[in-house]
């Protein structure tokens, strides 16, 4: 038996060693699209409104306030507000959802978009570093699965 709970130690240890990676990877990526949005001309919490605003367009399903609630994880007064902002320094629009008269669909405008745009190009190779570190914590999960399984 002592040579399981070594062997699930040192498991441990190398999962222990992947979560720090991956929350040193997911902070540095964090900062990183700070920086991006900055560059911008965005705060990061406008960009992360805008882009939800965006992948929501292209997936053809235009974005309401109710559904940035869900996708932000924010309070409806904070998306409320962050709308309000957007709409205010021209990033966005609204306009009437003709299936449901009672809200609001959120549409990018021009400056929006290009803004959105540029962070999002921005930080393409840091989505990737990240993807990869995300990557190398679901193999390193994957192995200690197998590794307890067997030790059962």
């Amino acid at each position: 038996m002592p040579p399981r709970r070594s062997h699930t130690r040192a498991t441990e240890t190398q999962e222990l060693q992947r979560a720090a990676a991956f929350r040193t990877a997911l902070r540095r990526f964090l900062r990183r699209t700070d920086e991006a949005a900055a560059a911008a001309g965005l705060t990061s919490q406008r960009y992360n409104l805008l882009l939800q605003i965006k992948a929501a367009a292209d997936r053809g399903a235009p974005a309401t306030v109710t559904s940035l609630t869900q996708t932000l994880h924010l309070p409806q007064t904070a998306v409320t507000e962050l709308v309000r902002r957007a709409t205010r320094h021209g990033l966005i629009t609204k306009t009437v959802n003709p299936r449901d008269r009672r809200s609001n669909q959120l549409n990018l405008t021009k400056e929006g978009n290009a803004k959105v745009i540029a962070a999002f190009r921005a930080l393409r190779a840091d989505r990737e570093t990240l993807a990869d570190a995300l990557n190398d914590a679901r193999e390193i999960d994957a192995v200690s699965t197998r590794e307890r399984s067997l030790l059962a």
